[in-house]
């Protein structure tokens, strides 16, 4: 969501981005598609860009918010056919990207002044969360002051801290409770919200001042999700991406965002 009621969506085969009103759904394609890029986690940037996570292409795009112009282009993995870049979210000096198959995070630098820097910068990822086989870190998100970094495993369902200048990271223990096939999460004061994809859920975990444990207090679905992979939220609302992974795409098949009310 960027400014106003203004809201961004992604393509994960064509690379388009839609851009639409949330109030009316009325909208159009902002960015194109292009040949060779994809669309997973969207980012809007308050200076007016789109910071968008390429997936298997292990690439990065910046757009502008309001004409759709490409305004940069990253390489974040050398050798793109075992990389998936997923998700992006802003952090202190920079543009943060998870890749759920390789066990580091990307940083787009960003100067004080909004200019972007020349190039990506790797960032392995220490401590408590190890990779295991399968899709791994997916959705990620930021505490307000630009300090933490918020992650979710989608394989182990297990929700890590991150340094965002070392990439060293902490456990959030749940008690036991996991959040499997999660996937864009959406960080709201102490309350952190999953999507759990395929299982058409969003959870709710209210998480202890210091970071270090939460627990789940609640999940919920909707008659309308099929396969949610996103959330931003916008006043009292939620709003979730359908992805309908698994279903057959046609020149028909209908996509939506989801309007719940928060719990």
């Amino acid at each position: 969501i960027g400014r106003g009621t203004t809201f961004y969506v992604g393509s994960i085969p064509t690379g388009a981005v839609y851009r639409g009103d949330l109030r009316t759904g009325a909208g159009a394609v902002l960015v194109p598609a292009h040949e060779g890029r994809a669309a997973i986690g969207v980012a809007f940037d308050p200076r007016g860009r789109l910071f968008v996570a390429g997936g298997p292409t292990g690439r990065a795009f910046v757009y502008d918010a309001a004409t759709g112009a490409d305004v940069a282009e990253y390489e974040l993995a050398e050798t793109p056919p075992d990389t998936f870049v997923n998700d992006v979210a802003f952090a202190r000096g920079g543009a943060y990207f998870t890749d759920s198959n390789r066990q580091v995070l990307y940083r787009v630098p960003i100067a004080a002044n909004g200019r972007l820097g020349a190039t990506a910068q790797t960032i392995p990822i220490t401590g408590d969360l190890v990779y295991e086989p399968g899709f791994n870190v997916n959705g990620i998100d930021a505490t307000p002051d630009g300090k933490t970094l918020i992650l979710v495993q989608s394989n182990t369902g297990e929700l890590f801290t991150a340094d965002p200048a070392t990439g060293v990271t902490r456990e959030i223990d749940l008690g036991g409770a996991t959040v499997t096939m999660g996937d864009g999460i959406l960080l709201d004061g102490r309350t952190l919200y999953v999507v759990r994809n395929r299982l058409n859920l969003i959870a709710v975990v209210r998480l202890a001042p210091d970071l270090r444990s939460g627990r789940v207090v609640d999940e919920f679905t909707h008659p309308e999700f099929r396969v949610p992979t996103t959330i931003d939220d916008f006043g009292n609302r939620l709003y979730a991406v359908n992805a309908r992974f698994g279903t057959p795409v046609t020149p028909g098949t209908e996509y939506e965002v989801i309007q719940v009310r928060k719990p």
